[in-house]
């Protein structure tokens, strides 16, 4: 496999490797790439969920649903999944495999699916054990399942045969949990006595009692906590894991302890994580020999558990070795030598709290709880799960179709145009341009997708999380956007994709240019690059004339010896190159009442206008062009620009506005496409109708946008030679009237001028789509104080008689919260074939 590599010599296409980070990406059912065709779940409907890693960002993830979505259980690639009345099943997250389970006989069913009746005796379901998974060497007809409830356990061990119930007349309190373990059904309950069945033989067999140390029994910490077993990492050696402190559903009337609060919290990855000083939360773990029963042979306290970790929660016990590691100076939440626990049963009224707890062994670590911070519907429980490709071979044998061309082994540059479309459709921008720069025959592949993914054609808005869309229900929305560094890239005609931008964490962007975005935090402002990541931190503003503040929605900075400003946005007027040394870099930090001028390399410079008070500037855009940096005047137009080839600045130069009239306009500045003249464009500031009434909402379905249509407003394009007309003191500003098979896009970006050369300039039949079009000029926030009006629209600069302006509308549920700007952003293939191979290997 080629893989690319920048020029500090390390790669930034796929750090981990090409496969891992693909398979990060792609819904969880699109890692094994080819379906088993016999039993393919194409037309059956999925539950949308997300594949959340400890250490990293959440990805979409499709499973297939059980008639209402609830899963009860997991192992491996399999899923229990319920249906009603008695429609259970083991699904296979990959192939879509469906297995059906027969009804337990001796179980009435009620309208609750998880409530069933036996002798006047309610029992509720915990959870569905899959001890042993179904495989293709037993014709998927010979597995074990457990049936968990809080009164009974049910074993099934072929679908073709019956439930047992397993009889236990000595059973006080509810179960907990069970296992499999050499044959042997082991089930532990509420207070940890552990009972033990052999189906051929006998049972039930009471073998212990809760080992627990007296100091915790005497403050009663047991009651708040949870039983679970699971089998030693070579499985010669039960397990019984015991930990309290952590609250649920179940009624603790009486006690008198309450859970603390959390020493500490942060956000990561969208979650919440909080730590929890000793005492507060714990876990023990204990080790026996299963080889004798009768008389059993005590519990041992395991100290250790060496590089391995357990997982605990619906899902069968997972206990694998983790590789300890830091993110940015901070610990991953994944470790080894500790136990993870989730939700411990399905159907809780109330989520445990915390969610998901983390227990380290290591006596001097203390307990970290964190939650998701997801809305749960259906009362859906979090499982474990390890995405897995071990199937993956068996589904390409040489009888079935092959993902890969010559064999199927594996190579990414021998996947099939079909399988990368795929693969692509599911991987998230940012993600498939590092795939295209893995070889030059995967970027042919993926730059030549026949208009499949139409975002490398036109610009795009980038949205700020959490976004919720017209054509989602809520809790979709919510379900799909749980970390705050996945974004919305929106083509104006096609369906939305998605942009991870993991850098963004904490942090708002002020602007954008090409493949570079300036974003802020509480410390500094930076420069980024959506693809490699690479960080450029900018040198902060002069403290002598400046006292710095938290940005916020409303960045207020203040002078020593002036009124408040406040930041309007960076404009990236040059973005910095490899062969630059990435410090050829020229920005713009725009203020209200002031700019400041930075090229790579030095310092911010102020750029005066020495205007008397209070008629300070009133600034709304700026660029930088041919050396010099324009700023345009939102009071009246007036276009004020500097030399800076000039190491003292001095004062400026003023071009008169194109209009003078008493209306109002809203001022941009842009380059010309050639790059050699100054353009000014003005709309008008208000639109509306008579009345204020408001027209109604189209929606949109191509993604998700709903569109409102005004009567025409008034919109100009201006353009001169700045530098020529300064020579002879004449400034002549020329109308343009049309912008021929061009189209601008204008707003917090780096003006865009995009060629939509294949694009007509207005609709066959005059409606308000396609929204992108030819010589039209698209506006959205002009700064990060987003709350102007209006919104997003777009002007024909040769509209049709009658022809009415097109807004797009977005909803106020989700981005009003956010405060932070929606932008035009292009994606690109440039720097993937920048990076690519000199040759293919």
């Amino acid at each position: 496999m080629a893989r690319s590599i920048n020029e500090s010599g390390s790669s930034w296409v796929f750090p981990d490797g090409p496969l891992e980070e693909i398979a990060s990406r792609c819904d969880v059912k699109q890692e094994g790439a080819q379906k088993d065709k016999q039993h393919d779940a194409k037309d059956r409907k999925g539950t949308l969920c997300q594949l959340t890693p400890l250490d990293r960002i959440s990805s979409d993830a499709v499973i297939p649903d059980g008639g209402t979505g609830m899963w009860a259980g997991a192992n491996g690639d399999w899923i229990a999944l319920l249906g009603f009345p008695w429609n259970w099943e083991l699904v296979n997250v990959y192939t879509g495999r469906r297995i059906p389970l027969p009804p337990i006989s001796e179980f009435k069913s009620t309208p609750d699916k998880l409530v069933f009746e036996s002798n006047d005796q309610h029992l509720q379901l915990l959870k569905i054990a899959i001890c042993r998974v179904p495989t293709a060497a037993s014709n998927y007809t010979s597995f074990s399942v457990l049936a968990i409830f809080n009164a009974a356990i049910a074993v099934l061990h072929c679908a073709s045969s019956r439930w047992t119930v397993l009889d236990n007349q000595f059973l006080a309190y509810g179960y907990s949990d069970a296992i499999i373990h050499k044959g042997i059904v082991f089930a532990v309950t509420q207070t940890g006595e552990v009972y033990a069945w052999n189906q051929l033989s006998w049972g039930p067999l009471l073998i212990s009692t809760a080992p627990i140390p007296p100091e915790l029994d005497e403050q009663g910490r047991y009651n708040l906590g949870s039983w679970w077993l699971a089998r030693s990492p070579d499985g010669s050696r039960l397990f019984l894991v015991h930990t309290w402190g952590v609250t649920d559903g179940r009624d603790y009337t009486g006690l008198v302890r309450i859970l603390p609060a959390a020493a500490t919290s942060e956000g990561r990855h969208g979650r919440t994580i909080r730590g929890y000083g000793k005492g507060l939360l714990g876990c023990e773990v204990y080790s026996m020999d299963t080889s004798q029963l009768m008389p059993p042979r005590p519990w041992r306290r395991i100290i250790s558990l060496g590089s391995y970790s357990l997982f605990l929660g619906v899902n069968y016990p997972i206990i694998i070795p983790v590789e300890d590691g830091a993110e940015h100076d901070r610990p991953n939440m994944a470790r080894s030598n500790s136990v993870y626990t989730s939700h411990h049963a399905v159907g809780l009224a109330y989520p445990p709290s915390p969610e998901i707890c983390r227990f380290s062994l290591n006596s001097e670590d203390c307990t970290v709880g964190f939650q998701t911070n997801i809305r749960w519907t259906w009362r859906q429980v979090p499982l474990w799960l390890i995405p897995s490709f071990a199937n993956a071979r068996q589904w390409n044998l040489p009888s079935r179709h092959r993902l890969c061309r010559g064999g199927g082994d594996g190579h990414l540059e021998a996947l099939t145009g079909d399988n990368i479309d795929l693969i692509a459709a599911h991987l998230d921008v940012t993600y498939t341009v590092r795939l295209a720069a893995c070889s030059r025959e995967l970027y042919d592949m993926i730059s030549k997708d026949e208009g499949k993914m139409h975002h490398w054609d036109e610009p795009c808005l980038l949205m700020p999380p959490p976004a919720y869309w017209f054509d989602e229900h809520w809790d979709v929305a919510r379900a799909s956007r749980l970390h705050d560094t996945v974004y919305d890239l929106v083509p104006l005609d096609h369906p939305r994709r998605s942009v991870a931008l993991p850098f963004m964490h904490d942090r708002k962007w002020l602007g954008a240019n090409g493949d570079w975005i300036a974003a802020a935090d509480h410390h500094e402002w930076c420069l980024v690059n959506v693809y490699t990541e690479r960080h450029i931190p900018l040198p902060s503003l002069p403290d002598s004339k400046i006292r710095h503040s938290i940005v916020s929605s409303r960045p207020a900075y203040s002078f020593n010896w002036r009124p408040e400003i406040y930041l309007l946005k960076i404009v990236i007027c040059q973005v910095p190159t490899k062969g630059g040394r990435y410090a050829d870099y020229k920005l713009i930090a725009l203020f209200d009442k002031t700019i400041f001028y930075l090229e790579g390399g030095g310092d911010w410079r102020m750029l005066e206008a020495l205007t008397p008070a209070p008629d300070y500037p009133n600034y709304c855009d700026a660029i930088e062009l041919r050396g010099h940096v324009f700023a345009v005047d939102e009071t009246d137009g007036s276009t004020y620009f500097w030399d800076t080839a000039n190491e003292n600045l001095m004062l400026p130069f003023v071009i008169p506005p194109p209009v003078v009239d008493d209306q109002q306009y809203a001022w941009f500045l842009a380059p010309s496409a050639d790059g050699k003249r100054l353009m000014i464009i003005l709309t008008v500031n208000k639109i509306g109708i008579a009345n204020a009434e408001v027209p109604p909402d189209i929606p949109y379905a191509a993604n998700g946008l709903q569109l409102r249509q005004y009567p025409p407003v008034a919109t100009y394009v201006f353009e001169l030679d700045p530098l020529s007309t300064a020579r002879a003191g004449d400034f002549l500003w020329r109308q343009v009237n049309s912008l021929s098979d061009h189209s601008l896009f204008l707003g917090l970006n780096y003006p865009i001028i995009a060629n939509l050369k294949k694009r007509e300039s207005k609709a066959p039949d005059g409606t308000l789509v396609p929204f992108m079009r030819k010589n039209c000029v698209y506006t959205a926030y002009r700064n990060i104080r987003y709350n102007q009006y209006p919104k997003i629209l777009r002007c024909n600069l040769q509209p049709d008689e009658g022809e009415t302006v097109g807004v797009i509308s977005l909803p106020k549920d989700g981005w009003d919260s956010v405060r932070q700007a929606a932008m035009w952003f292009k994606p690109a293939l440039n720097i993937a074939r920048s990076v690519l191979p000199l040759k293919k290997q």
